[in-house]
């Protein structure tokens, strides 16, 4: 049974970077699509980022575009995602999701697969 656990999360000045990382065992990373997600304080679940298993088919949401770069290392059964100029507003539970689909979405009803989150809070 596949286990994803995040980690990397922490508090960050505006402008700053932090580099997520969602470790799996029990299975091969590699053969599923990732993706990543986020829940701000009273706010609904959303999406940031997905990745297909070949580590193509990579999708961004528009509030991140060109600052959040997601990447997957097959050796260490780990996908990352790098958060760069981070904003106030991107401060939120951020959780990786995995599952067996050719090809990734952003769509969070098509995972089944979710680690317990790791929060990111950005302030001054």
């Amino acid at each position: 049974q596949l286990q994803l656990v995040e980690s990397g999360g922490g508090l960050v000045q505006p402008g700053g970077s932090l580099r997520l990382s969602c470790v799996a065992t029990g299975g091969t990373l590699s053969y599923y699509s990732v993706a990543w997600f986020r829940q701000a304080p009273g706010k609904e679940r959303e999406a940031v980022s997905c990745s297909s298993s070949s580590g193509g088919g990579t999708q961004y949401v528009d509030s991140v575009k060109d600052r959040f770069t997601i990447s997957r290392d097959n050796a260490r059964n780990t996908v990352y995602l790098q958060l760069n100029n981070l904003k106030p507003e991107d401060t939120a539970i951020y959780y990786c999701a995995a599952e067996s689909l050719h090809i990734a979405t952003l769509d969070e009803t098509d995972y089944s697969r979710w680690g317990q989150g790791t929060q990111v809070t950005v302030s001054s």
